[in-house]
């Protein structure tokens, strides 16, 4: 029986249950209701030093992120909107990825990366959807083609984990549906590819 894809869920803030945070917990819990072994590295996992290629080694905090990372078939990035970007919690913590650029996948090389920002109003919230998507295309990650942006104005998430806007909260769980299925598929495709060169 092949093994189930990994997805790791990446960023929130500093700030524990952030709506961010939140955010990607929903789409965690979808991904491992369609099957997937699920991470999260979130608040204070991602406090760590500034990043600095030049210094030769890692925190431990930075370690366990590259090695989720490393170890992912999908990824899930969440932040608050930070004067119209992503935060610099999240910014450095993606720093650290240049880590793997030595890897047989380096930095976010064949992984589905699905994006979620949150901001006090659309402006921000979108500016830093499209920020993140930058991002992984930069990293080498294939961005899903849903991305959310949630507007903490008007909509937030209950006791039960459950986004108030039933619109955000189906785009949530369609956007792990991305994750999951993308992550699938090019694990079939290594797996052929694989069996090709052994034939």
């Amino acid at each position: 029986m092949q093994q189930a894809v990994k997805v790791v869920g990446i960023g929130g803030s500093s700030r524990p249950g952030s709506t961010a945070e939140l955010g990607l917990r929903v789409v965690l819990a979808e991904a491992a209701r369609l099957g997937a072994q699920v991470g999260l590295v979130s608040g204070a996992d991602l406090v760590m030093p500034l990043y600095d290629p030049r210094v030769a080694g890692c925190p431990p905090q930075a370690r366990r992120l590259l090695d989720e990372v490393a170890s992912a078939d999908g990824v899930v990035l969440a932040s608050p909107a930070y004067h119209g970007t992503v935060s610099g919690l999240l910014k450095n913590a993606l720093d650290y990825t240049e880590e793997l650029r030595g890897d047989p996948r380096p930095y976010f090389s064949e992984r589905a990366v699905g994006c979620l920002s949150v901001g006090m109003g659309w402006q921000g919230a979108v500016t830093t959807l499209a920020a993140l998507r930058d991002i992984v295309h930069a990293l080498r990650g294939w961005t899903t083609p849903l991305g959310v942006a949630i507007n903490s104005a008007t909509a937030g998430f209950g006791t039960d984990g459950a986004c108030s806007d039933p619109h955000i909260q189906q785009q949530l769980t369609a956007m792990a549906g991305q994750v999951v299925e993308f992550a699938e598929a090019r694990r079939a495709h290594r797996s052929l590819r694989a069996d090709a060169v052994h034939a």
